[in-house]
């Protein structure tokens, strides 16, 4: 009886011999990048949320946010939101004292509609600051350039 499968006995092109495999294959890795692509490119559109509001535009580089961010936006009918809870102007800083009380960084970011009267903009701006906020950023759509 012969030796079953030796080096020297090649029946139909096949020996004991393996050899490295030296492909990758990334078809998986592309299907799963491909589904997680879809997914962010559904779900983006979706975590953007807040009042509509029309900037007026400015060309100054973006501030970092803190983590838990409190933006005051004022839309053009005058209508007062902290974040996506709507508050009456004499409520203002006494919401955002109440929200205030325990946090170390008193950073607010200020999103006002541009069609909205400078001196009602201030007098916000002032409440604002009536609550002990010392930081109040200005939220404006981005300009890329000055015509």
């Amino acid at each position: 009886m012969a030796a079953f499968f030796d080096n020297r006995d090649d029946r139909k092109g096949f020996s004991l011999e393996r050899k490295l495999m030296s492909d990758i294959n990334i078809t998986p890795f592309v299907d799963v990048m491909l589904v997680l692509l879809v997914i962010f490119m559904v779900t983006a559109p979706i975590l953007v949320h807040g009042i509509k509001v029309h900037l007026p535009s400015a060309s100054a580089r973006a501030l970092k946010a803190p983590e838990k961010t409190i933006v005051v936006s004022v839309a053009s009918g005058r209508e007062l939101y902290i974040n996506d809870l709507r508050v009456s102007p004499t409520l203002l800083t006494q919401k955002l004292k109440v929200l205030y009380k325990n946090r170390r960084d008193k950073q607010v970011f200020l999103k006002a509609s541009s069609s909205l009267p400078y001196g009602y903009i201030i007098r916000i701006m002032a409440a604002i600051k009536d609550a002990g906020i010392t930081k109040i950023g200005m939220v404006t759509a981005n300009l890329r350039h000055i015509k």
